[in-house]
């Protein structure tokens, strides 16, 4: 019989700027793409899952009080509405905080990130089983310029060992509580929290991710993700 044992916190608490939406009002993440909204997409695709406990959909203040109809086109029993923060940062907090303690391994994901697999999860969960974090992510195979503030390259950069990170992000739930607290206390941001972990010399590792899983950020990024999401199925 399988463990209810994982966490999800998807983060849709973002203000969307350089897409906004034809009204200019409405958020990415609660756009519509291929046939439903960016954030139900993931929402429904981790509540598959046997292993899922609960998911925690982080959205804006106005949001959690009155949440869109369609959130509810889910297994109710196992989601949970939480109120973002002014950072990143705290919106996971948030989500952290009101997970059940059931919820022992920690999975983080982007709402943008409509099309992640049901692979990515299994990888990142099986690494995260371990005792570490994980994150799904891609080598980055284009050849890297620095460039000075007048755009004149500087050098290039060995992309031997880069990656390109993606999510979910895996982790055992005691490290990123740990993490996260460590970041608050210190007044300390980082735009993914596997640099939360990075900075505290705990073990983070790369697990293969998937070029359909894009993060949708400019307007023209739907048109993509609406291509991209028949390959998918």
């Amino acid at each position: 019989m399988t463990v209810r044992d994982v966490g999800v916190i998807i983060v849709a608490a973002g203000s969307s700027t350089r897409a906004p939406g034809e009204s200019g009002a409405e958020l990415k993440q609660l756009r519509w793409v291929a046939g439903k909204p960016m954030l139900l997409h993931s929402l429904q695709t981790f509540q598959a899952r046997p292993d899922v406990a609960m998911v925690v959909c982080v959205v804006p203040q106005r949001y959690a009080g009155d949440p869109p109809p369609w959130l509810f086109q889910c297994d109710i029993e196992r989601m949970l509405i939480s109120v973002g923060g002014k950072t990143r940062g705290e919106s996971v907090q948030n989500g952290l905080e009101d997970l059940t303690s059931a919820c022992q391994i920690v999975l983080i994901h982007d709402a943008a990130r409509p099309l992640v697999t049901p692979e990515m999860i299994d990888r990142v969960v099986a690494e995260a089983r371990k005792g570490h974090g994980a994150i799904a992510a891609l080598p980055v195979t284009d050849t890297l310029k620095e460039v000075d503030a007048d755009g004149r390259i500087v050098r290039t950069v060995d992309r031997t060992n880069l990656w390109r990170a993606q999510t979910p992000q895996g982790f055992p739930r005691q490290l990123i509580v740990r993490a996260h607290a460590d970041a608050s206390a210190a007044h300390v941001t980082a735009t993914d929290d596997a640099a939360l972990l990075e900075r505290l010399g705990l073990p983070v590792v790369v697990v293969r991710g998937s070029e359909r899983a894009m993060k949708v950020t400019e307007e023209g990024d739907f048109v993509r993700a609406e291509a991209l999401f028949p390959l998918a199925e």
